[in-house]
């Protein structure tokens, strides 16, 4: 109970750095869930994460299973409302102010401006993610396959991932 606090500072915090996604605040989410707090280890936050991306909604429910592993059934509800509430008050905001901005001559500019800090984020959160689940060849030549694949075919990525699971689940045991 004493960590609930921690819990809605950390992911308050998280919670504005996802411009872009959930993954764009994957490497401050490791760096305070792991090396800050050791919350988690770093195996433990890819397995959350990675489940997370499985389930159905928002992948980045997964936040609840950070606050249920640190301070039980509250934590989930104090990491959940204080990743979800900010972004959400400052979306609605900022959607009421850029509705009102509509023929505003810098609007274009922003927005063209923000679309490649949304992939930057995205792809930081990606080769932080991957560095931690990259382990040996087999890790890597999953990765490879399934990255082809999805560039290659139209393959539903959720059966690629399930396959990726399988093959390093028989492959890694």
């Amino acid at each position: 109970m004493d960590q609930l606090p921690a819990l809605a500072k950390v992911f308050s915090y998280l919670s504005l750095l996802t411009i872009g996604g959930g993954m764009a605040a994957f490497p401050e989410l490791k760096t305070l869930v792991v090396a800050v707090h050791h919350w988690l280890t770093d195996a433990q936050l890819i397995h959350i994460y990675s489940v997370g991306q499985m389930a159905p909604g928002p992948n980045m429910m997964m936040v609840a299973a950070v606050g249920v592993g640190v301070a039980g059934i509250p934590g989930a509800f104090v990491a959940t409302l204080a990743f979800f509430v900010p972004t959400g008050l400052l979306t609605f905001g900022v959607g009421r102010l850029w509705n009102r901005l509509a023929n505003w001559p810098w609007r274009t500019s922003i927005q063209k401006g923000l679309a490649p800090v949304a992939i930057g984020l995205a792809v930081a959160g990606t080769l932080t993610l991957a560095h931690g689940a990259i382990t040996n060849w087999i890790t890597i030549a999953i990765g490879v396959v399934i990255f082809a694949a999805t560039l290659r075919t139209k393959i539903n990525p959720a059966l690629l991932i399930l396959g990726g699971a399988v093959v390093g689940g028989i492959a890694l045991r």
